[in-house]
């Protein structure tokens, strides 16, 4: 019984995902609008789409955590070599194989604009790159408004 339970509840919690919306942005010579790149990663299985690190909410943890658990297996980035933006929040939902999606993204800065991106076995390439480019290869229009709601946050905020 306790396994059927188990096996329901990670079935049910599959369909919950978070992630952290990673971006960076050069401060010399200044800070525009147009300095903000976002880290995209490509996934080496079905249709190797792109989206910023994300992934399913282990049962006993919240959704940052998740967030941050997932962005470290996908990317190698620790929460050491992160900021966390204060503020921002996007929940897509959607429909994968007829059950419904939610995914949560919060904005994150990196502390060292060249740090270095460690991929996990889930993902094939990194880049980064500036909205427009990151909306043309997200694919998913729900992922496109994320990016454009994020950018628009970040160019908003003093």
């Amino acid at each position: 019984m306790f396994l059927q339970l188990s096996f329901v509840l990670r079935w049910i919690m599959a369909l919950r995902a978070c992630g952290l919306i990673i971006f960076r942005r050069r401060t010399i010579p200044k800070v525009s609008n147009d300095s903000i790149q976002f880290l995209m990663l490509q996934t080496s299985y079905g249709t190797h789409h792109w989206t910023p690190p994300k992934g399913h909410v282990d049962p006993g943890e919240n959704d940052m955590e998740a967030a941050i658990r997932e962005t470290q297996e996908e990317s190698g980035l620790d929460t050491t070599q992160l900021i966390i933006v204060e503020g921002f929040k996007s929940e897509l939902n959607y429909l994968v194989n007829k059950k419904h999606k939610t995914v949560v993204y919060w904005l994150a800065e990196v502390k060292d604009y060249n740090v270095e991106i460690h991929l996990s076995r889930e993902h094939q390439a990194y880049r980064w790159l500036n909205l427009e480019e990151a909306c043309k290869i997200a694919h998913y229009k729900n992922l496109e408004a994320a990016l454009r709601e994020a950018h628009k946050f970040l160019c908003s905020t003093p």
